[in-house]
């Protein structure tokens, strides 16, 4: 009896023992086998105490792929260094009944087998920061997100155009140009396109619903797109809050007379976005009167659609224009980003040179 205890009690060291061995984490884990894995390291931790007195020595994400199995999870990890043995790993995902899920995790290592299984079963993902600034197009935007590996950039324009898409917000353009609130937005790494499309299109319709025209009576989707457009023509136009409204006045007071918008924010997208030629320092006559439908010195009425992504004053201000008799501004204050606004054509000449936003405006 004395004997069998004994060997029982050698055979519970060792299995005691073999499993805070296979689950402690691996000495000396190489940064070469990480990247070799495609694990993402963030090296130069905090120095958070992770469990007991083992300390944050890098931060690593690490990504499980849509049905991917345990076993396969494992092995990718014992790869990268971060596990000692993938079968150990397999043994606890047998006995524990939580299911790992698909998502980019960050892990704070050295950590235990138990512990970085214990991330992957919560769901609780890595979100990467993204801010989108008020004024940009879809152009830029893709841009902002593939440089965040959030999503490929052609992949996002893709889901801007998808027809279904469109259809489900009712936006009548061909893409959704202006309809993409710009805010900070936290996204997982290697996000679905539509779904960070769809993350931005409902922030868009949740902050212009709050504006006062819409509380009162239901806009149709012609009467709001034209909204936008007017919006993303201000956002591109003003320096200072206040002037906002004058502007989306001055376009308005234009669009009752049949006159041209004669927007230099226009010519500058047709030059960037549809020529895809270099911000211009200054807007020549040469520019004016280049032949796009969005150039609104030679075309009358509003252009076919958005050229920007309006934020909340921009908005607020092709709802709530301030109507008063002018049909010409001119940046007058360069450093402060004042402009001049004029009831005739001759003062609005004599209020100087013709600018862009961005340097200068119009």
């Amino acid at each position: 009896m004395v004997c069998l205890i004994a060997t029982a009690a050698v055979f519970s060291a060792v299995a005691i023992g073999g499993v805070m061995y296979f689950n402690a984490p691996p000495t000396g884990a190489s940064l070469s086998s990480a990247h070799s894995a495609g694990i993402s390291v963030d090296s130069g931790g905090t120095g958070t105490a992770i469990e007991d007195s083992v300390r944050i020595a890098e931060q690593r994400f690490f990504e499980v792929y849509p049905g991917e199995s345990a076993l396969s999870v494992g092995k990718r990890l014992k790869d990268a260094g971060i596990i000692r043995s993938h079968y150990f790993w397999y043994i606890l995902s047998r006995l524990d009944k939580g299911y790992i899920k698909a998502g980019t995790y960050r892990l704070d290592l050295p950590a235990s087998q138990m512990a970085i299984r214990s991330v992957l079963v919560t769901g609780q993902q890595f979100l990467t920061r993204v801010t989108i600034p008020e004024g940009v197009t879809l152009k830029k935007i893709a841009k902002i997100l593939e440089d965040a590996e959030i999503c490929d950039s052609s992949a996002f324009l893709a889901a801007t155009g998808d027809a279904d898409l469109r259809a489900t917000y009712r936006i009548p353009g061909e893409t959704m140009e202006g309809y993409l609130y710009p805010d900070t937005y936290f996204f997982p790494r290697d996000y679905p396109a539509s779904l960070v499309v769809k993350a931005m299109a409902d922030t868009f319709f949740s902050r212009i619903a709050a504006l006062s025209d819409l509380k009162d009576k239901a806009l149709s989707p012609e009467e709001l797109y034209q909204k936008v457009i007017i919006a993303s023509i201000v956002e591109r136009e003003y320096r200072v809050d206040e002037e906002a409204p004058l502007m989306a006045g001055v376009f308005y007071n234009r669009l009752d007379i049949g006159m041209a918008l004669q927007s230099c924010a226009t010519v500058e997208y047709v030059i960037t976005e549809i020529q895809g030629r270099p911000h211009p320092e200054v807007l020549y006559t040469r520019d004016t009167e280049i032949q796009d439908p969005y150039n609104t010195y030679i075309q009358p009425g509003l252009p076919p659609g958005p050229i920007s992504a309006p934020g909340a004053i921009a908005l607020k201000a092709a709802f709530n224009p301030l109507r008063k008799e002018y049909l010409y501004f001119r940046l007058v204050d360069g450093a402060a980003g004042r402009h001049s606004f004029s009831r005739t054509l001759d003062d609005h000449i004599r209020a100087g040179t013709l600018y862009v936003k961005g340097r200068s405006s119009s």
